[in-house]
């Protein structure tokens, strides 16, 4: 049985914003109006495409997949290529921390036959990089995407123009980074391997399957404000308990229950005239820097939720927590996950594995940063 020690350590995050939130009350009684600090469609929609995306994880599809394109490859290079940019792609759709979870442990029981550990930690961080780049495309690809995008009420279009082109340069940052690994041909065995992976069924019937797309198109529709997001979160909750309940066990529940902390934490400091008039001048002109500092510390999705209060440029907080996922291992907490499975897999590794991690993403950190730089004084 686990102790209160461990519970806490496991639940850090959610225990400090419920610990913030209960301090903010004492200034702030609860009342009626805390009702208005809750932004349910953010709730809902994170709610719907964790429970979506779970069931499509578990159904094999994206192993499937994958399979596939190994036998497709001759290289080294080329394997890592296709590990890294799958994160990078697939994260756009179904958040950064689901694309980390599926193609991560794919990568830890392939690479070990083609690549020494210090190769396999470079892939490793290569696909936490791609995933929490590739996922600042669009409002789906992570929490703080998508709680800033209801939250402004932004508009699609508006959106993906802002956020494209620090995509594409990401894109080109991590296919650089590729000719770090070496270009060896990958042993007939491994493919043979891949190939008796791709023969293994779909775990879910394709009646499941089109359920779970149709759910998920759905959920896509109310993201671009084109259905209402309690008729998107009904449906989802009616289908999945109809036809396979356990998906709600995907739901991560302490990431909805740290934003409704933060929600309240948010809105009681918005009623402290004080603390309101001191964070937005501090915030007045430094959005960005400050978003992606407080990324760095609290970790994007807090600060985020945290800064959105006391200030209406959205952009600039937008592009500050995005591109505040790179740096520390807290600034986005999906680089944790990646971590975590890493160096259960190479114990011996995880000083190495840090070092790598902190140089590159300080490295493309600065890059973004720049180029964030140039574009305004363009």
């Amino acid at each position: 049985m686990k102790s209160i020690g461990s519970i806490i350590k496991e639940n850090l995050v959610l225990f400090l914003a419920v610990a913030a939130a209960l301090a903010s009350m004492t200034a702030v009684p609860p009342s009626a109006a805390y009702a208005g600090y809750i932004n349910m469609p953010v709730l809902a929609i994170l709610f719907c495409l964790m429970v979506v995306i779970g069931g499509v994880r578990e159904s094999g599809v994206f192993s499937a997949v994958l399979a596939r394109l190994l036998l497709r490859l001759g290289t080294m290079r080329q394997l890592a290529a296709v590990l890294v940019f799958a994160c990078f792609f697939v994260s756009m759709w179904v958040t950064n921390d689901v694309a980390l979870l599926t193609f991560v442990p794919f990568s830890l029981m392939a690479l070990p036959k083609v690549a020494s550990e210090e190769q396999m930690a470079l892939v490793i961080v290569l696909q936490t990089l791609a995933a929490n780049l590739g996922s600042m495309c669009t409002p789906v690809g992570n929490p703080q995407n998508l709680y800033l995008y209801f939250y402004y009420a932004m508009d699609l279009p508006s959106f993906l123009t802002l956020l494209l082109p620090y995509t594409l340069v990401s894109f080109l940052l991590l296919a650089l980074s590729l000719f770090r690994l070496p270009g060896t041909p990958i042993p007939i065995s491994v493919r043979l391997a891949a190939r008796r992976t791709r023969n293994l069924p779909v775990l879910a019937p394709s009646r499941r399957l089109w359920l779970l797309g149709g759910m998920f198109f759905l959920s896509l529709l109310t993201v671009a404000h084109v259905l209402d997001y309690r008729l998107t979160l009904a449906i989802v909750i009616v289908v999945t308990s109809l036809t396979r309940p356990r998906y709600f066990r995907y739901a991560d529940y302490r990431l909805l229950g740290t934003f409704v902390a933060f929600f309240i934490l948010v809105g009681n400091m918005s009623q402290m005239p004080g603390f309101r008039d001191l964070l937005t001048g501090y915030l007045d002109g430094h959005e960005f820097f400050m978003a992606l500092l407080a990324s760095q510390v609290i970790s994007n999705v807090p600060a985020a939720v945290l800064l959105s209060g006391f200030t209406d440029e959205a952009a600039a907080l937008l592009l500050g927590t995005d591109i505040g996922g790179l740096g520390t291992l807290i600034a986005s907490m999906a680089s944790l996950i990646s971590y975590g499975m890493y160096v259960r897999a190479c114990p011996r590794q995880q000083g190495r594995y840090l070092k790598l991690f902190s140089l590159l993403n300080l490295a493309y950190l600065l890059v973004l940063v720049l180029f964030a730089w140039l574009l305004v004084r363009c």
